[in-house]
């Protein structure tokens, strides 16, 4: 038995399904995972020593790869001094002044601990504000395992095949109505039904990350904005993926579309564990102990947590950060692309700046029920192959791939070497 699958055993025993967030445990492949030993760049190497390009990237964050060296280095500064106290410190300032210098829907903002807890937090918020209590999602999209998220989610939930949620209150789920995504008409149908002043909010993510990559059609964020305005509706973005990622002020800077409320995670931790919300400064100020609606945390906008992501978004405004991560993204599509070609096999690659994801179907990826139509078994296989040549890929037809700064044209050129023999693998 390998040292991996060794570990993944003892895992077990201790660890429901031997991991800490489901997808890791690779049941959907099926495989036994690899444990990660170290990362530095845009390369991992597990506990058996073998080395992998890294396109998951901790499922987002390191966009400036693993290990950056004045990130590592600004975070053992603030290391020195202690890990939280529980109070207030200056450089809870200086991020939130990053945040709102840079979103454009941020006028204030709270730090968290998790997309979670800032997608949870968000929809109360709304709840509170509005005075109301349904919201509307979106089929295949994730906003994290809130009570109100998890009908019909993406991510991990569809990964497992399991996206409703044993233990979610029926009074609950039946706040949280469906809509399709990239579908405007699907969501005026449930206004119509229910009376536009029956919800308080609608939350998207306006680059869909967990039914694989999926851009908003022409019209679709607008539509949205639109019916919330006419509605009262507070529109939110989940941005926890998104943000500092298809570009710098997220996804409502690169479409041009301003939300009332905006969730943000991942980048914005720099690798550590953050999360955010914030919006407008007649909302945000509704939130305790400015108003009303109670939200808290012991460990939100812990020092060691901060350094990680201040210096994170610092360096992304550094010139011809973004241009870099498109000319590397669009090579990495474009060779794809002509590999596919090449060896006849149908299927699609949707990318929107540095995120992507090849679907194995014939017919353009728009929705969730694209996503879940394309060959999953033929994926699987596709996986493996990548995994075991060194390539690694989120275990999951339904998640994103990630490039970051630290990828080279050598990775790039190595991927597309073995992306080739695994299709022809295939084929």
């Amino acid at each position: 038995m390998s040292r991996n699958s060794e570990l993944f055993e003892q895992a077990k025993k201790l660890i429901p399904g031997g991991v800490n967030s489901p997808v890791r445990a690779y049941g959907s492949v099926p495989l036994d995972p690899p444990f990660i030993k170290r990362g530095r760049g845009s390369h991992l190497w597990d506990e058996e020593d073998t080395e992998y390009i890294d396109y998951v990237g901790s499922w987002g964050p390191l966009i400036l790869g693993h290990t950056h060296p004045e990130v590592m280095q600004y975070i053992k500064i603030f290391l020195e001094n202690g890990t939280s106290f529980g109070a207030p410190t200056d450089i809870e300032i200086k991020i939130a002044e990053e945040i709102v210098k840079i979103v454009p829907s941020i006028e204030m903002v709270r730090m968290v601990n998790s997309g979670t807890e800032a997608t949870m937090s968000a929809i109360r918020l709304a709840r509170g504000a509005t005075g109301r209590d349904k919201i509307i999602k979106f089929e295949g999209c994730y906003h994290g395992h809130g009570d109100s998220f998890l009908i019909k989610a993406g991510s991990g939930a569809l990964t497992l095949g399991q996206p409703d949620s044993p233990g979610v209150p029926k009074g609950v789920a039946q706040d949280t109505l469906i809509a399709t995504f990239n579908d405007v008409n699907s969501v005026q149908k449930l206004l119509r039904e229910n009376g536009g002043d029956a919800f308080a909010a609608i939350i998207v993510e306006p680059v869909a990350g967990n039914m694989g990559t999926i851009p908003p059609e022409p019209g679709f964020l607008e539509g949205l904005r639109s019916l919330c305005d006419n509605n009262g509706i507070i529109l939110i973005f989940d941005e926890v993926m998104t943000g500092f990622r298809v570009a710098l002020g997220g996804a409502q800077d690169r479409y041009g579309v301003t939300p009332d409320l905006t969730t943000l995670g991942k980048i914005i931790g720099g690798g550590m564990p953050v999360g955010a919300y914030g919006g407008k400064k007649e909302l945000m100020e509704q939130v305790a102990p400015s108003g009303p609606v109670y939200q808290a945390g012991t460990l939100s906008g812990n020092p060691v947590a901060m350094a990680a992501g201040l210096k994170t978004l610092q360096l992304l405004q550094s010139a011809d950060v973004y241009t870099s991560l498109e000319n590397l993204s669009a090579k990495l599509e474009i060779g794809m692309l002509d590999n596919l070609n090449q060896v006849g096999i149908p299927a699609q690659i949707n990318r929107v700046g540095s995120m992507f994801c090849q679907y194995f179907t014939d017919h353009p990826v728009k929705n969730f029920a694209d996503a879940t139509d394309a060959d999953r078994e033929k994926f699987n296989a596709y996986f493996k192959y990548m995994l075991t040549h060194g390539i690694y890929l989120a275990p999951s037809p339904y998640e994103a791939g990630f490039m970051s700064l630290a990828h080279t044209s050598a990775d790039i050129e190595r991927t597309l070497s073995v992306h080739k023999s695994a299709l022809e693998s295939l084929s």
